[in-house]
């Protein structure tokens, strides 16, 4: 049974080890200010190509 309490001790770890990543990505994301933010938008849009709508006939 004492493997049992390791692997329980692993899963806890590592459990504990993505937490601690994601909350310094959320830390990371929550530094930008909202300038920082609408810029990296336009940047971003301004990257992507515009898209024409398709015209389709109407079959009246």
């Amino acid at each position: 049974m004492r493997w049992w309490k390791l692997l329980g001790l692993a899963g806890v770890a590592g459990v504990a080890a993505t937490g601690a990543v994601i909350a310094r990505a959320e830390r990371k994301r929550r530094a930008y200010t909202p300038e920082e933010i609408r810029e990296r938008l336009h940047t971003r849009l301004a990257g992507t190509a515009p898209e024409i709508p398709e015209q389709r006939p109407s079959g009246g």
